[in-house]
């Protein structure tokens, strides 16, 4: 089957993508799941029309969702992911040997056992790892009922509408601040500032209701058009921005995990904000 896929995010802007076939489709508990095939593109899964992922570039969210956090705070042992049914942080987070355990809840059983069968190449054998805990659930009711804390909580939901809505609310942020060691670090989707400036803004707002220090980094991924997307950025360590290149070099170089975006220069770079994406965290 041939034709073209239309994301449907944004109401005013449409952007199209040549598809050699339709691999999967189905209807999920709680959203419309597609795989396509695109010839530059490989595998791009969409739920409900929005793409979440491509097989050819996917490795720029991911490595840049985990590795910053991870890296700058320096001695990680427990990592909370909310969301991320495709698996590709919580492979990321596994490539760090120091962490002892890597929590992942994911409201859609679906999505996993779909990323499983049909995109091995971006979770490989994530979920089958023994420090894995998957609990397949609502990842707000998980950080207002768990009693455990993490280092780093990486928040890989979907856009601020369906079931990711909550994920981007006050109360949300504050029950992950309570899950969060001393000096730990909250890590954030928020989309694309010059075509969603008001998630970011709205983000930031409220985390600095329970963060002393509240930013954003920046990373192209070709597929999320508009320009760079943020991932954003809250710990009560403000020390954790300003670590050296040199200390993350010294801290990335023996995990040799062949990156293909993530360099500690790159690392550095991606919190240099230009003044349009600065001005939606004041």
């Amino acid at each position: 089957m041939t034709g073209w896929h239309e994301e449907g995010l944004y109401p005013d802007v449409r952007t199209r993508y040549k598809i050699d076939r339709v691999l999967y489709e189905s209807n999920t508990e709680h959203q419309k799941m597609r795989l396509l095939e695109h010839p530059r593109l490989g595998k791009i899964l969409t739920l409900d029309d929005v793409t979440q992922t491509t097989e050819k570039d996917e490795f720029i969210y991911h490595e840049m969702m985990t590795h910053v956090p991870v890296l700058a705070h320096g001695s990680v042992r427990n990592v909370l992911i909310i969301g991320g049914g495709d698996g590709g942080i919580l492979e990321e987070v596994l490539k760090h040997p120091g962490i002892e355990k890597a929590t992942m809840v994911e409201i859609d059983a679906g999505v996993v056992e779909f990323s499983k069968r049909y995109l091995s190449e971006i979770c490989k054998g994530a979920f089958e790892d023994p420090r894995t805990d998957l609990i397949i659930g609502d990842g707000y009711a998980f950080v207002g009922d768990s009693l455990d804390k993490y280092d780093v909580i990486i928040v890989d939901s979907t856009d601020p509408e369906g079931p990711g809505e909550i994920l981007f609310t006050k109360e949300f942020y504050k029950r992950c601040k309570g899950r969060l060691t001393p000096g730990g670090v909250l890590v954030t989707q928020n989309g694309v500032p010059f075509m969603q400036p008001a998630e970011l803004r709205s983000s930031a707002t409220h985390l600095r209701n329970f963060f002393a220090d509240v930013s954003c980094y920046l990373a192209t991924i070709p597929t999320y058009i508009g320009g760079a997307m943020a991932m954003g950025w809250a710990t009560d360590n403000a020390g954790l921005r300003k670590v050296t290149v040199e200390t993350l070099e010294a801290r990335f170089r023996p995990l040799q995990l062949n990156s293909r975006y993530y360099t500690p220069e790159v690392h550095k770079g991606a919190f240099a904000l230009p003044p349009y994406v600065g001005e939606l965290l004041v």
